[in-house]
């Protein structure tokens, strides 16, 4: 089974605990999201697993097996940990080519996977010459070389313009469909809540959660529900006999604390108040990611 196991993972540099004792697991068949504040671990964690960093103490496997020793490691795994890894003074296709003779892995597959990543049109071109956005692309194109079944992605949208967001999200996606194990770190929370599944969140090199997405957030949310009525003062009556109150919103809704958009419902239907719109507001998974990571930030701005 294509998962990946960190087992009591710790790394030193020096007098520093970056990671401190990790445990968990990434499953196959789920995009799952990889957060934590700046010097949380997560890129250390990577780093970790791929063998280049030595671990201090635990372990990191997938399917049980250390990546370094595994033969072909293309075949098994890809990974986006920097886009600038390329030599600039090569092309893009020579790039993957020789990674591709060096896992055993068929000249025509470079030219799918360029194909694929939207840089056919440019592969002969030397990679000094590309944008972030192309060399993005590149790097993704070189982790998906080897058709593997565990991809570990690392802020993979940076420098991607709207159409490539829309391109890795959707192919992350698809991947973990076809029962592929899919890690991605990011900062952008408002992107990782369009794509994952699941979450791990680190901090201070610590497990702070290890969630599916809506678990995650539902548990960092008070009910609230979202609503539009042409009698809000019978629904205020309404709700103060059930000891709910009335709160104005824009756009001409109210908002109701502490109560599912269900059980309001009920309350409106049974005092004969009608509802031209009602819908549960759920926090965003950056709302409660703040509010799990609160303390935690390594490094803060102060407020303006």
């Amino acid at each position: 089974m294509n998962r990946i196991e960190i087992r009591e993972l710790t790394k030193d540099y020096g007098t520093t605990r970056v990671v401190d004792h990790l445990t968990f697991d990434v499953l196959p068949g789920r995009v799952t999201g990889f957060l934590g504040p700046n010097g949380a671990g997560k890129s250390t964690t990577m780093r970790l697993l791929l063998g280049l960093d030595h671990l201090t103490s635990g372990a990191a496997t997938i399917a049980g097996t250390r990546f370094t020793e595994l033969r072909q490691p293309l075949h098994q795994v890809g990974a986006l940990l920097d886009p600038q890894a390329a030599h600039g003074g090569r092309t893009a296709r020579d790039h993957l080519l020789a990674l591709a003779v060096s896992n055993g892995i068929p000249a025509k597959r470079v030219d799918e996977v360029l194909e694929q990543c939207g840089i056919a049109s440019v592969g002969r071109r030397r990679v000094k010459t590309y944008s972030l956005g192309m060399r993005q692309r590149l790097g993704i194109a070189a982790a998906l070389l080897g058709d593997p079944a565990v991809l570990l992605l690392d802020e993979p949208t940076n420098g991607l313009d709207p159409e490539g967001i829309i391109w890795i999200r959707e192919l992350m996606r698809s991947l973990a469909a076809d029962g592929c194990t899919v890690l991605v770190s990011s900062h952008l929370m408002a992107e990782t809540a369009s794509f994952a599944d699941h979450l791990i969140v680190l901090a201070q090199g610590k497990l702070l959660a290890d969630s599916p997405m809506k678990e995650f957030i539902d548990s960092r949310s008070s009910p609230r529900a979202r609503l539009r009525t042409s009698e809000p003062d019978r629904l205020r009556e309404a709700l103060a006999r059930e000891g709910f109150g009335l709160l104005a919103a824009e756009d001409g809704c109210w908002t109701v604390d502490g109560i599912r958009a269900e059980s309001l419902g009920a309350v409106a239907a049974r005092h004969g108040v009608p509802l031209l719109e009602l819908s549960d507001e759920r926090a965003s998974l950056e709302q409660a990611y703040l509010e799990l990571t609160a303390g935690h930030a390594q490094f803060s701005a102060t407020p303006a």
